[in-house]
């Protein structure tokens, strides 16, 4: 398959990597399938590309690259989610990152509170919502190193 981005321009797809979000992203409606891209002149950074949309393209990476004591209840997320079968090592994690720049410094963030869950097995992906206080939705990924 065919698709538009900004980022890539016009690339070719396999259709068997297509991501299914059936709950969508939040904040972005109408948009429920996607493409992980990866990149080695990026690593360890990648795109979660919208094939509805060239210009939606989330900057997303796994957060143990940055901060290895980062933890979900993956077990519990499986059975809530009725993923039978699925173990937790068919689960893929990643953070959205928002990089900026202020002033000629550079800023990379990472939203801690709402990774996004990728199943291997069905390719359906969901974005989680963590309430839990140790975690930020602008964990700043530069300082944790």
């Amino acid at each position: 398959m065919k698709i538009n981005t900004r980022k890539f321009g016009e690339i070719v797809i396999d259709d068997q990597k297509i991501l299914t979000m059936p709950e969508g992203l939040p904040g972005f409606p109408g948009f429920e399938r996607f493409v992980l891209l990866e990149d080695k002149k990026t690593e360890p950074f990648c795109w979660l590309q919208s094939i509805e949309g060239p210009d939606l393209a989330l900057v997303i990476m796994n957060p143990l690259v940055f901060k290895p004591d980062y933890r979900l209840s993956l077990e519990k997320f499986i059975k809530d989610r009725d993923w039978q079968g699925v173990k937790e090592e068919d689960l893929l994690v990643y953070v959205v990152v928002n990089i900026t720049e202020e002033k000629g410094n550079k800023k990379i963030t990472a939203n801690l509170m709402g990774p996004l869950v990728i199943n291997s097995k069905n390719n359906e992906a969901v974005q989680v919502i963590i309430s839990d206080p140790v975690y930020s939705y602008q964990y700043n990924i530069l300082k944790s190193s």
